[in-house]
């Protein structure tokens, strides 16, 4: 008895954790994105980010914080001097990132390519 017991309790818990782990989706935005002007981000799975973007005076600003996705809608939590909330839409074709950078109300579109994982 004590053995089917087992068994069952054992069962039990390997199903429990195979739903929990089938429904886990991870984010298309993980990873590395940049373009040939200099532009890039790196989407890290614990919700952080880095971004390099290159400016219309040709000099690159770096960018740190938390991200989030809610639809469609990527929401940057940037730290640092330069601490703001952004919010944008994104959109993936392929392994392009179409995504717009906004700073100082000009904005930037940026087309990057997924270079790493």
């Amino acid at each position: 008895m004590k053995s089917l017991k087992k068994i069952l309790i054992t069962l039990f818990i390997t199903l429990i954790t195979s739903i929990i782990i089938s429904c886990y989706t991870p984010s298309p935005l993980y990873g590395t994105w940049a373009d040939n002007d200099g532009d890039k981000i790196i989407f890290m799975d614990d919700g952080l980010f880095s971004a390099t973007i290159v400016g219309s005076d040709e000099n690159s600003t770096l960018y740190e914080g938390s991200w989030t996705v809610i639809d469609n809608v990527l929401i940057l939590n940037i730290q640092g001097t330069n601490s703001a909330t952004r919010n944008t839409e994104w959109d993936i074709r392929g392994a392009l990132l179409y995504i717009e950078w906004t700073v100082n109300n000009s904005t930037k579109t940026l087309k990057l390519y997924h270079i790493a994982r």
